[in-house]
């Protein structure tokens, strides 16, 4: 009589968790600590992690944990008790957005916050379509799923949700008109079919779109065309926002544009459920005096205080001059690295924020290439992921402390990974 099969954590997981959660990587990495910009597996091993934006900081980043324990030693509650702590972070917060950006309503997600802008946004507005890029992704609640495109065709979108192409899809020289017009088209196209607009909401470095960091000035077209029909444009800053760019705190800066609404999430709090939504108050005016809105987790006293640290550490570790920085060192040795490279397209980025096309032999986006890419990165013990419209892109995201040390190993390791994908591509090219 044979042994018992012994099930692995990996069959375990499946049992109880089911097949909608999924794994990194073809062989999955089990973690059991981080610290800075490690992390660390049952058996020690280190990796570097070139990929997670949600410790933004860097993994528990010991002030952060210091402001979680002092906090949840002292008191956890909701928000409708009076708390200093709350309006203190809510005032520093709102200090970092342009100043008709004045009211903040906490969540404990992203795809919470996008919800809540996408409610405010329709509230008392005669139209209640939304635009989007092609392969945008902005949450997992149902009115966040309907208007992300990259979830694929078994998460369909809204009836009243239309997509536009990427901005780089179009020349760069004409983008800041061509751009514009595909939302004006999409715009148009909503009202034909009786549902108006009530948003066009985007990301500022297009983030599941591929990483398209410019040229900049897009999007203050796309923001006029959508103001223009009566609706509002919502920037979604979970990725792009915290100083990740290196140019300021937001994203959207960048792009010489003041939104209507800022949706932030992942970073905010370090890995604490932490998220927002940022409003013009009289977007809030008639919603909040209308509506009755209350979410028991979202700003309390736990993650504003781990919010709140998050903020010290940006400023004291000048962690945006740092994403700059170190960003630039990346882009500029990993564009000389793959300059003879055939089967790696445009690096492109900014600040620590970095994407890198892997192609074919005929020069075509691959997907399975961009997959063997990142699965030797993790087999050299350095994480990365994927972006972009059938993922054929290779993202870099580490956290912010990401420092030339940590851009120095992953530059050496991009050496031996190039020599790995010239080699199974020259041998598909061959058969």
């Amino acid at each position: 009589m044979s042994e018992p099969h012994i099930m692995t954590l990996q069959e375990r997981r499946a049992r109880a968790l089911g097949p909608a959660y999924r794994l990194f990587y073809r062989e999955p990495v089990h973690v059991v600590r981080g610290s800075g910009t490690r992390l660390f597996d049952i058996d020690g091993v280190e990796y570097l992690d070139a990929y997670n934006n949600v410790p933004a900081v860097g993994h528990c980043h010991p002030r952060v944990v210091e402001a979680q324990y002092r906090q949840a030693a002292t008191l956890n509650t909701h928000t409708r008790y009076l708390g200093t702590d709350l309006v203190d972070y809510a005032e520093r917060l709102l200090a970092t957005f342009p100043a008709p950006l004045a009211n903040v309503m906490f969540t404990c997600t992203g795809s919470e916050a996008i919800d809540l802008a996408l409610r405010v946004a329709r509230h008392r507005r005669p139209g209640t379509g939304v635009v989007v890029t092609e392969n945008a992704y902005h949450g997992t609640t149902a009115a966040a799923a309907a208007i992300s495109p990259s979830l694929g065709g078994f998460a369909p979108l809204g009836t009243d949700v239309r997509v536009v192409p990427a901005p780089h899809r179009f020349p760069a020289d004409e983008v800041d008109t061509a751009f514009p017009a595909a939302v004006r088209a999409a715009i148009d196209d909503l009202g034909r079919h009786g549902h108006g607009v009530a948003a066009f909401v985007a990301d500022s470095i297009f983030a599941s779109d591929g990483v398209i960091p410019g040229p900049t000035g897009f999007l203050r077209g796309a923001a006029e065309a959508v103001r223009a029909a009566g609706g509002v444009y919502i920037a979604d800053e979970v990725q792009p926002g915290f100083g990740r760019l290196g140019t300021g705190m937001w994203g959207f800066a960048r792009h010489g544009v003041e939104p209507d609404m800022v949706v932030l999430g992942k970073p905010m709090g370090n890995g604490m459920p932490i998220a927002a939504t940022v409003v013009r108050p009289e977007l809030l005016a008639a919603f909040g005096s209308e509506i009755r809105y209350f979410n028991t987790f979202g700003g309390n006293p736990v993650a504003i205080a781990a919010a709140d640290a998050v903020l010290d550490v940006i400023d004291d570790e000048n962690l945006i001059a740092n994403a700059e920085r170190v960003g630039a060192h990346l882009r500029t040795e990993l564009r000389r690295l793959t300059a003879d490279c055939p089967f790696i397209g445009e690096v492109r980025g900014a600040g620590l924020f970095l994407g890198l096309d892997v192609l074919d032999e005929h020069g075509r986006p691959d997907a399975a290439a961009t997959d063997l890419v990142i699965n030797t990165f993790r087999d050299e013990r350095v994480l990365v992921g994927s972006a972009g419209l059938g993922s054929t892109a290779v993202k870099v995201r580490p956290p912010l402390p990401f420092s030339m040390d940590d851009a120095d190993r992953l530059l050496e390791v991009t050496e031996r990974v190039l020599t790995v994908l010239v080699r199974d591509q020259g041998k598909d090219a061959a058969r």
